[in-house]
């Protein structure tokens, strides 16, 4: 007599994951192993880049606040030391963002820590 397996049951998680590798090229959307692994593989660099993401953004962040401070005679180093020392706590998102959309209220900042 043959084995009772819960059919209903594995067949619905093959399909949950098979639905998650929609869109995936040839085999990897429909064969299970195939899609199984490629979908596995995904969650392991979504994890990575999550990561990775923080990363860039601050790059970009400086790179935006350095380019900025130099229109304004002061390299990125010295306005971050300047901005310390001078007791404004403004995180680099914030920075870079006023240095790209309110030049005149970076500026006004850059000012106050030179004066610092």
């Amino acid at each position: 007599m043959p084995r009772s397996v819960n059919h209903v049951a594995s067949r619905k998680r093959r399909k949950r994951i098979l639905s998650l590798t929609r869109g995936y090229f040839g085999g990897r959307r429909n064969v299970w192993t195939v899609a199984k692994n490629t979908w596995e593989k995904g969650l392991q660099y979504a994890y990575r880049d999550r990561k990775n993401k923080k990363r860039s953004f601050r790059a970009l962040w400086i790179q935006r606040i350095n380019a900025a401070a130099r229109l304004e005679g002061m390299s990125y180093s010295k306005l971050m030391g300047a901005l310390h020392k001078a007791g404004i706590e403004m995180n680099r998102k914030v920075l870079a963002d006023l240095a790209m959309n309110h030049p005149e209220a970076f500026k006004a900042i850059v000012l106050k820590a030179k004066n610092a």
